[in-house]
């Protein structure tokens, strides 16, 4: 193998976002504003082939895990054969997918069948109505056909993925714990992020994980450490006596996690991007073809990525040494 995709701090990158598109069915209110989103022509998107062709090259330098991610992936028509290009590339072991959920039970068994290895599912809450308005307009009983449908194909681990904000869904941790008592099923709380966001709105609705874990002993329950989960990330897992199934908190803010940061992004326009926090991209879709050039601008980016976000200071209201994202998550892919 060539050499690795390392950076400046000896962080070894085997891991790849990649962002297909940046439109979504939804209006999750963390993520994408009610309305006046101006999205990317089709156009302006890389192709399937641009993709895999990437991917191809990164592989050589030790990328072994993909996650596709949107926007909502599955607005992408076809996507199913993406997931098959790059299933074919050696070296790529794992290709999980980040979804809202709203279409993947009519998609799930191609999906697995053209070779996607995990899921993971965005469930911000378990009340109907309450979903409907963190995610204007969305309709629960679809996310949890999905969840039963990923049961059913053979996905595993099956990841929730529930972004915690005060005052909204603060007061269902308990039913999301309750949750992994009863099934095999990993919900991962993730702090409330202040990406592409251009005021300090986000921290009235900032949530430190903390609260899980007070919420456990004020249920008497006794979380133990876990490390069982499969492509856990930046997630410290736990699990409750006897359940089945476990939960992960990723704080970015509170207890970044960026020593461990082992993951490049690619956006749906074409861009590497070294920090999901920071302003730095890179455009590479005019090197894919030229596999040495192409491989040169991500160790270019490797080479400006910072050693952290400094996203608790966001949130202290100091200083940053950088330049935060104006891209909202929808178009960075996460």
């Amino acid at each position: 193998m060539q050499k690795q995709l390392t950076d400046r701090f000896g962080r070894v990158h085997d891991y790849l976002r990649i962002s297909v598109t940046d439109r979504c069915n939804l209006r999750c209110v963390y993520c994408m504003p009610e309305e006046g989103m101006e999205f990317e022509p089709e156009e302006r998107l890389l192709t399937f082939d641009e993709i895999a062709e990437t991917v191809r090259v990164l592989a050589g330098y030790g990328v072994r895990k993909l996650r596709l991610t949107g926007g909502e992936p599955l607005v992408r028509k076809n996507i199913e054969q993406l997931v098959e290009k790059l299933g074919a590339i050696p070296g790529i072991e794992d290709i999980a997918l980040t979804t809202n959920g709203i279409f993947f039970a009519a998609k799930a068994e191609r999906l697995r069948a053209a070779g996607l290895t995990r899921i993971n599912i965005s469930l911000d809450s378990l009340r109907a109505d309450r979903f409907r308005l963190i995610t204007r307009g969305g309709d629960i009983r679809r996310v949890l056909e999905s969840v039963e449908a990923a049961y059913r194909v053979g996905l595993d681990p099956i990841k929730l993925n529930v972004v915690l904000m005060k005052g909204l869904n603060d007061d269902e941790i308990d039913d999301f714990l309750k949750l992994t008592l009863e099934r095999r099923v990993q919900v991962r709380f993730i702090e409330y992020m202040p990406i592409g966001h251009n005021d300090d709105g986000w921290r009235s609705k900032y949530v430190p994980l903390s609260t899980v874990l007070e919420r456990c002993e004020a249920n008497g329950w006794h979380p133990q450490p876990s490390g069982e989960v499969y492509g856990n990330g930046p997630s410290q897992n736990f699990k409750l006596e006897g359940a089945p199934g476990g939960f992960g908190l990723i704080h970015p803010v509170s207890d970044h996690f960026c020593e461990t940061c082992n993951r490049l992004r690619l956006t749906a326009d074409g861009n590497i991007k070294p920090c999901l926090y920071w302003s730095d991209e890179f455009n590479v879709r005019r090197y894919i073809g030229d596999d040495e050039a192409l491989a040169d601008m991500f160790f270019r980016a490797l080479d400006v990525k910072p050693q952290n976000h400094e996203m608790a200071q966001a949130l202290a209201g100091e200083s940053q040494t950088h330049i935060p994202t104006v891209r909202r998550m929808s178009q960075i892919g996460g």
